[in-house]
C-alpha cells in the first residue's frame, strides 16, 4: 500500500528545522564541548539525527542517493552494532571535524532527499519507520538542552542561553493525597498512536491501596532535607547511593551553588540566580530521591503506582510547563495542575525491565530500547525539556541512577492504612 502524505513531510521538516534552531543560539565552540561521558556536544546530535535517516530510510528506500561522507556513518552512530564501527561515547568531543558549518550542510543534503522520498509516497512500513526517526529527534531535541544546560552552567561564568522570562513568584500549596484504591490494573500502551515497543506488552498488575502526592517535591521543601543534614547520614542512602555521595562530594543538587551564604541555582534563562524554594526541585538522582523520600518516612512510587495515579488524575491540558513554553527550569503548581505532565521527570522506584510479551522489533531499530533494559530506573511524566506531543503517561523514560543532568524530580508516596 502506498500512502501520500503531505502533512507528514511538513512535520518532518519542522522536526527537523527545530533541532537547528535549539542550536542556533550557541557559538561554534559551544557544539563541540563534552564536559562529562553522558553529555554529548551539540554538533554531535546535529549529525546523528540526520545520519538516522539517511541509514535507516535513503541508503535502502530512495533510488540513486548518494551517501553524503563515507565517515559519517562512524562518527554519528550512536550505539546500533548492527550497522557498523562508531566513535565511543566518551570521544564525541573530540570530533573537531567536520566543522559545524559541514554538519549543516549534511543536514541539508538529507533533508532535500527525504523530501524526495516523501514525495514519491511511502508504504506503511516506511511511514512507521520514518515516525520512529521523528520520534527520535524529538528525543534528541530534549537531551540537547540537557547537554547545553550542562555545557553553559559549568562554564565558569554561568552564561544564560536565553534572558531571564519575567514571572510572578509562585506560591505552594500544602501537600495533599490522591487516593488509589487496591486492585488490579492494566498497564503499558494499547490502542491507535505512537508508542516506543517498551511501553507495549500491556498487561495487569496487582495493586495495593496507596496514597501519592497531588503536587512535587520543592526547592524548599528538599533544602530542608540538605539542612537536616541529609547528604551526611548514611543511614537515609543506599549503600551504593552513600559511596556515590562520598567519592563525588556531592552536598547539593545539580547546579546549586552557595554564594555569600545564599543558595543560587543555574538556569537556561538568566543565568545564575537565587533558589526559588516555591519551584520543583530538579535535577537530582535516584539517589537522592530515594534518601530525600526515607528522610521523611515515606517512599517513592512504582512506575505502575505513578501511570495508574495519572490515568486517574493527570490532565495533560492543565500542564502548562512543556518546552514550547521556553520556560527551561521548573515551575510551582498553579491552580489545579498536579504537575503529572511536565516540569520534571519524576524518579520511581521500578527497575526498567522489559513488559511482558515484550518483543524487540526486527532489524537494528530492535536495539532501540530492549539492550538497556537492565542497571537502570524508570521515570515518568515529562519535563520542562519536552515536547507536549510527545509525552503520555505509559511513557518510560530510564536512566542509571546516579545521573541527574536530565531534569528530574520526585514526588512520594504511601501505603493506605488498613484497620
Amino acid at each position: 500500500m502506498i500512502v501520500e502524505d503531505v502533512s507528514l513531510k511538513e512535520r518532518f521538516l519542522g522536526v527537523r528545522k527545530k533541532t537547528v534552531d535549539i542550536c542556533s543560539r550557541l557559538s561554534p565552540e559551544d557544539h563541540v564541548v563534552q564536559p562529562v561521558e553522558e553529555v554529548s556536544p551539540p554538533k554531535w546530535h546535529l549529525g546523528h539525527t540526520t545520519w538516522f535517516f539517511e541509514t535507516f530510510l535513503l541508503k535502502n528506500h530512495l533510488s540513486g542517493y548518494e551517501i553524503y561522507h563515507d565517515q559519517f556513518s562512524f562518527l554519528f552512530n550512536s550505539y546500533y552494532e548492527s550497522v557498523g564501527e562508531r566513535v565511543i561515547r566518551t570521544n564525541r568531543g573530540n570530533i573537531t571535524r567536520p566543522g559545524v558549518e559541514e554538519v549543516l550542510n549534511y543536514r541539508k543534503h538529507v533533508d532535500q532527499a527525504m523530501s524526495q522520498l516523501l514525495d514519491g509516497g511511502l508504504s506503511d512500513d516506511l511511514i512507521t519507520l520514518l515516525e520512529l526517526g521523528i520520534q527520535h529527534e524529538q528525543q534528541h531535541q530534549e537531551l540537547l538542552i540537557y547537554d547545553i544546560k550542562y555545557i553553559l552552567g559549568h562554564n565558569p561564568t554561568f552564561p544564560a542561553y536565553l534572558e531571564e522570562k519575567s514571572k510572578a513568584d509562585g506560591e505552594v500549596s500544602p501537600i495533599g493525597f490522591m487516593t488509589i484504591e487496591e486492585g488490579v490494573y492494566s498497564i503499558g500502551h494499547q490502542g491507535p498512536g505512537f508508542s516506543f515497543d517498551n511501553e507495549l506488552g500491556r498487561h495487569k498488575v496487582y495493586l495495593h491501596g496507596y496514597e501519592i502526592m497531588d503536587r512535587l517535591v520543592t526547592n524548599g521543601e528538599f533544602l530542608e532535607f540538605i539542612e537536616a543534614g541529609g547528604y551526611s547520614y548514611f543511614r537515609h542512602w543506599l549503600s551504593e547511593g552513600w559511596e556515590w555521595v562520598n567519592q563525588n562530594e556531592i552536598k547539593a543538587p545539580e547546579y546549586w551553588h552557595k554564594v555569600n551564604g545564599e543558595w543560587m541555582m543555574y538556569s537556561l534563562r538568566g543565568g545564575l540566580k537565587p533558589l526559588d524554594l516555591h519551584a520543583p526541585v530538579t535535577h537530582i538522582s535516584y539517589f537522592e530521591a530515594d534518601a530525600y523520600a526515607k528522610w521523611k518516612g515515606l517512599r517513592l512510587p512504582t512506575e505502575f503506582e505513578w501511570e495508574v495515579a495519572c490515568a486517574k488524575y493527570g490532565e495533560i491540558s492543565r500542564a502548562s510547563n512543556f518546552v514550547e513554553t521556553e520556560q527551561f527550569e521548573t515551575k510551582s503548581a498553579e491552580g489545579k495542575n498536579n504537575q503529572l505532565y511536565g516540569d520534571v521527570w519524576e524518579w520511581t522506584s521500578s527497575a526498567y525491565l522489559p513488559y511482558p510479551f515484550y518483543e524487540a522489533p526486527e532489524g537494528a531499530v530492535g536495539e532501540y530500547n530492549g539492550k538497556f533494559m537492565v542497571n537502570q530506573m524508570v521515570l515518568k511524566g515529562g519535563s520542562c525539556a519536552t515536547q507536549r506531543v510527545h509525552i503520555r503517561n505509559t511513557y518510560r523514560n530510564f536512566f542509571h541512577p546516579h545521573l541527574r543532568w536530565m531534569f528530574s524530580g520526585l514526588r512520594l508516596a504511601k501505603n493506605t492504612k488498613t484497620t
